[in-house]
């Protein structure tokens, strides 16, 4: 290998290093792909029409129904649960709950698991008392 080729990789390596310590967490970008335009950037909602995330004692209560309600969407919300793998609903779980100063446990894909597993079981089962 020649000096110029260590040194141009060397130097890519270099360049590329800034991007990836600068990349977002997975939850922030999945965040703003997914969430920001209603609920803002900031976190900060929308007064009267989308709930602020930031500060708000739902996202840092138990983390069940902060999962279904992204899993379900609720009052004009959306779903995401064929929209988002558990691991993507995991994480832009756990950034809602600790992002803009919140102080929440983390969420595992564990967790959306059973979530949707027990959302699914309960849906099934109200179809079958309809019946």
């Amino acid at each position: 290998m020649t000096k110029a080729f260590l040194t141009g990789v060397a130097l890519g390596a270099l360049l590329l290093a800034p991007a990836a310590a600068s990349a977002a967490p997975p939850g922030e970008t999945i965040f703003a792909d997914n969430c920001a335009a209603c609920h803002q950037a900031s976190g900060k909602g929308v007064p009267g029409a989308f709930p602020a995330l930031a500060g708000n004692k739902f996202v840092l209560g138990a983390p069940a129904p902060v999962i279904s309600t992204i899993l379900n969407g609720r009052g004009g919300m959306p779903a995401f649960k064929s929209e988002l793998t558990d691991l993507q609903l995991a994480q832009v779980t756990s950034y809602i709950r600790s992002g803009w100063g919140n102080k929440a446990a983390v969420v595992t894909p564990a967790q959306v698991i059973g979530v949707r597993n027990s959302t699914q079981a309960m849906a099934e089962q109200r179809g079958l008392q309809a019946h």
